[in-house]
């Protein structure tokens, strides 16, 4: 059931990166959902959604990539701490110390340090999910292990509401594919490069993550996955021997390279809020020889340290998951009233049919409603 689930999200993904797309080659200005609402004058709901946005969506979601950072690097040094309390401050203290090292990388040129930097990240996740997927796939085809997937439904509890939670949970996995809608403006040739690097990109995801989950399963039994805080490095002391030390350590450099991903939306979101006068002034002050939002990059480093006291994470994911399907809602809402107003828009904007827009606003308010009121 969990990999439908996946695949759901991941369909639901898909739909939204080509409506996001369209906004981003459409109205070319950073600050994704919070430009397009300004640009259509929708000031009310732009400042709203900006409010839950700068104190919720992407607070919760760097307080999340950091936490289970923490999780890796701990499992991978072997570290046990007895006492809960010690555990818990230990784990913000790693979060932390890496957000503010990533705050810092941030403050120079994306197109320098934190480019490369990332690069590196993405090698570490290509390198991490191939192995577990290899890994599986042998275990499954040359051993052939199969107990744990012969009756894939076999105690399937199903209910709308756990589904939907469950969806909403895989739909924060996927994110990202927004990602360069918040610096659109940085962007060069944004007709090629944005439906090149967020569709492709999406999509191999897409893959790669129904693919792990498939190795997970064939090599994990169902409470092995629900007692671990750390399924991958659960799924290497099984399978991998002496290497399964390395697993923990490439799963940490591939949070660390969504965690900078999740800064960089996060402070350009705060940098555009604050220039459209929404936040107070100091937070659009850049950095010119750099392009950096800096005073912004702050500003976001604080909040999330912050929310990270919230709660644990399957609450946190559960606020990120509602605010974020929001606000999407409104700006799928946006996007249907710019085409069937003829709003005048780039005129190099790529176009998909109006029925995919109105079709994931159906989708984001389905999901919203239903968590909002589960049955």
């Amino acid at each position: 059931m969990s990999l439908v689930v996946w695949a759901l999200a991941a369909l639901i993904s898909i739909f939204g990166a080509l409506c996001y797309v369209e906004l981003g080659t459409s109205i070319r200005a950073s600050g994704a959902d919070f430009a397009y609402l300004c640009y259509l004058k929708w000031y009310p709901l732009a400042f709203g959604f900006m409010c839950v946005g700068s104190v919720v969506l992407f607070p919760v979601a760097i307080a999340v990539q950091a936490q289970t950072f923490s999780e890796y690097l701990i499992q991978g040094f072997r570290i046990e701490i007895c006492d809960p309390t010690a555990a818990f401050f230990a784990k913000k203290l790693l979060g932390f110390a890496l957000i503010w090292l990533l705050m810092f990388m941030n403050f120079f040129s994306l197109k320098t340090f934190v480019s490369r930097f990332q690069i590196v990240a993405t090698f570490a996740k290509i390198a991490a999910t191939s192995i577990v997927i290899f890994t599986g796939f042998y275990f499954l085809i040359f051993k052939g292990m199969t107990e744990n997937i012969s009756a894939p439904f076999e105690d399937a509890k199903f209910s709308v509401g756990t589904t939907v939670t469950a969806i909403l949970s895989g739909l924060f996995a996927y994110d990202g594919w927004d990602i360069l809608n918040y610096g659109a403006e940085e962007i060069e040739h944004p007709r090629r490069t944005m439906p090149l690097a967020i569709i492709i990109g999406l999509v191999s995801v897409a893959v790669i993550y129904l693919a792990t989950n498939v190795a997970y399963f064939v090599v994990l039994t169902k409470s092995q996955i629900l007692a671990s805080s750390a399924v991958a490095s659960t799924f290497a002391q099984e399978t991998l021997g002496g290497f399964q030390y390395a697993i923990p350590f490439l799963v940490s450099i591939l949070l660390v390279g969504s965690l900078n991903g999740s800064i960089f939306s996060a402070s350009r979101y705060l940098h555009a809020a604050a220039r459209q006068g929404h936040l107070p002034p100091f937070i659009s002050c850049a950095n010119h020889r750099y392009d950096s939002p800096r005073a912004a990059l702050v500003v976001c480093t604080l909040l999330s340290m912050a929310m990270s006291f919230a709660g644990n994470l399957d609450t946190l994911i559960n606020y990120a998951g509602f605010a974020q399907w929001s606000q999407r809602a409104c700006t799928m809402c946006a996007l249907v009233w710019i085409r069937v107003g003829h709003k005048p828009v780039h005129p190099d904007a790529i176009r998909t049919p109006i029925v995919l827009p109105i079709a994931f606003a159906i989708v984001c308010i389905a999901l919203v409603i239903e968590d909002s009121f589960p049955a």
